[in-house]
């Protein structure tokens, strides 16, 4: 994921489906190139590079 992207969702008023190692995360915010993830599964913060979140777009055209 690039920065702008992760900025997008995080002004977004819609639901994103973002994911971390294969886990459903939150973007809680985002500094330079490192975003400060929570996963939804789990009770766990977590700083990670935005370019190792992805979305989950099997459904878009």
């Amino acid at each position: 994921m690039n920065k702008e992207r992760v900025h997008a969702i995080l002004n977004s008023r819609i639901l994103h489906e973002v994911y971390y190692d294969n886990d459903p995360v939150w973007i809680q915010d985002v500094n330079d190139d490192i975003a400060k993830i929570s996963f939804v599964n789990k009770d766990l913060e977590k700083n990670v590079y935005i370019e190792d979140l992805y979305e989950d777009n099997l459904y878009e055209d």
